[in-house]
């Protein structure tokens, strides 16, 4: 029997990949700054609001990032195809990124909605130009998930680079330059794809068969994987939820209780700080580069994970995806029981960073247990006549879920300071357990109604 899991991926595939990593970078490096950015004091720059607003505005802001994708989905499988919208996306994206470079309270606002409105057209439809490759013949069908975990490298590396560049930048010369760099890294991915998109085939929108299509109804079988689709959605919101906190209630946790003072030995430290009074080199790490370990932890377990799942399926022992979500569920939990251990009885400002490495440890190999898997699913699942349609509705998903752990993050120090900032973590252990838990049971029945789909 032919060995499908062994066939090269599509060339078309790295230059999806080299837009999605800088539109990533844009967006990761930018989203590492917003909480920080709204509580640092007027006189030092920022906006001065409380940690209660600002993790409400973090919630709306990315939840109706992940909203609008089912707007733009729509448009791109009934009116101008995938990439166009992407395009469009892209454009309004560099524009959003464009304003907040700028020092002004209304175009800080005027970049919020260029941003979440250039993501909805953007987000979806690059995804669902990955599906539409590996959906052509049986060898790349078999490589899907794999696919699916290298361009999800693409998204971290990024992640990386944006974090890391928009963070220093941030804290060396201002939060303006920072935002100004993530413009720059969308650019950057606009113009990578511009000079390789007639290299990316899709389908073709408004022909005879697709109105043919549109008309015919669904059958029982792609009925039952609607169904999955939306049970796994249902399910990725308590994921997302408890995962999100990264960039707002982790984020600020980072900046308060964290110790973030490393001593760096004499031949490297003399080149980035000066000398304290003992004679040693100490960094101050900045807080918005721990929001990159997650995105390097995915780069060097990417790829790991890629040749796994293919080696699985060869042994004909690849998990289902209900199962791996679970699996993803659990790892999510376990990273807030290690972060719990690492704060208890320990003074704040004081508790040592490998704690926090440790739980972004745990939430990566959860997370690709379930986000390039879950992607992957959509788009094979999917009716062609819904497949722009459902990856926003997947989105949707992650959209209720960032609003809604936004909105938890606001109490965060008010929880602390009644009783213990781990009775607020305690929060994002039990809600994944108790859904992976569920997953587990019900995994099976799942996976026939998906219909051999794996």
């Amino acid at each position: 029997m032919t060995d499908n899991l062994s066939k090269r991926h599509s060339n078309v595939l790295i230059w999806l990949f080299m837009t999605e990593m800088w539109e990533r970078f844009s967006y990761y490096g930018m989203r590492a700054l917003l909480v920080l950015y709204l509580v640092t004091s007027i006189t030092e720059g920022g906006l001065g609001w409380s940690e209660m607003a600002s993790g409400q505005l973090y919630g709306i802001y990315t939840g109706l990032v992940y909203l609008t994708p089912l707007i733009g989905g729509y448009v791109a499988d009934k009116y101008w195809g995938f990439k166009t919208s992407i395009i469009v996306g892209g454009i309004l994206m560099a524009l959003g990124h464009g304003a907040l470079a700028i020092n002004s309270d209304i175009a800080f606002f005027i970049g919020l909605g260029l941003l979440i409105f250039g993501n909805g057209f953007f987000k979806p439809n690059i995804s669902s130009l990955v599906g539409n490759i590996y959906s052509k013949t049986e060898e790349l069908r078999a490589l899907k998930d794999s696919a699916f975990t290298i361009f999800y490298m693409g998204i971290n590396l990024g992640a990386f680079l944006g974090t890391i560049v928009c963070g220093y930048l941030a804290k060396a010369y201002g939060w303006h330059y920072g935002f100004g760099a993530a413009g720059i890294g969308m650019v950057f991915g606009l113009i990578v794809f511009l000079l390789t998109k007639h290299q990316i085939e899709e389908p073709p929108k408004n022909t005879v068969q697709q109105k043919i299509d549109d008309a015919t109804p669904l059958t029982k079988i792609e009925k039952d994987r609607l169904f999955v689709i939306f049970i796994l959605a249902f399910f990725q919101i308590t994921f997302w939820l408890a995962y999100e906190q990264a960039g707002s209630s982790v984020n600020l946790f980072t900046h308060n209780y964290v110790n973030k003072l490393v001593e760096l030995p004499s031949m490297i430290g003399s080149w980035f700080v000066d000398v304290d009074h003992a004679g040693k080199y100490i960094f101050d790490i900045p807080t918005a580069w721990f929001q990159a370990i997650n995105a390097l932890l995915i780069i060097i377990l990417g790829l790991p994970f890629s040749a796994l799942w293919k080696w699985l399926a060869l042994k004909h022992k690849n998990p289902s995806s209900p199962t791996k979500f679970g699996l993803g569920l659990m790892f999510l939990s376990l990273g807030f029981v290690v972060l719990i251990v690492g704060a208890t009885g320990v003074a704040k400002g004081q508790v040592h960073w490998i704690w926090l490495v440790l739980m972004y440890l745990l939430h990566t190999i959860g997370e690709l247990c379930l986000s390039p898997v879950g992607l992957s699913m959509v788009t094979k699942m999917s009716p062609a006549k819904l497949a722009g349609t459902m990856m926003g509705v997947w989105f949707l998903a992650i959209a209720i879920a960032n609003y809604i752990g936004g909105a938890l993050s606001g109490y965060m120090q008010q929880i602390a300071n009644s009783s213990s900032i781990n009775h607020f973590f305690l929060i994002f252990v039990i809600i994944p357990f108790i859904a992976g838990l569920a997953l587990f049971l019900f995994s099976k029945k799942l996976s026939d109604l998906m219909h051999d789909t794996e």
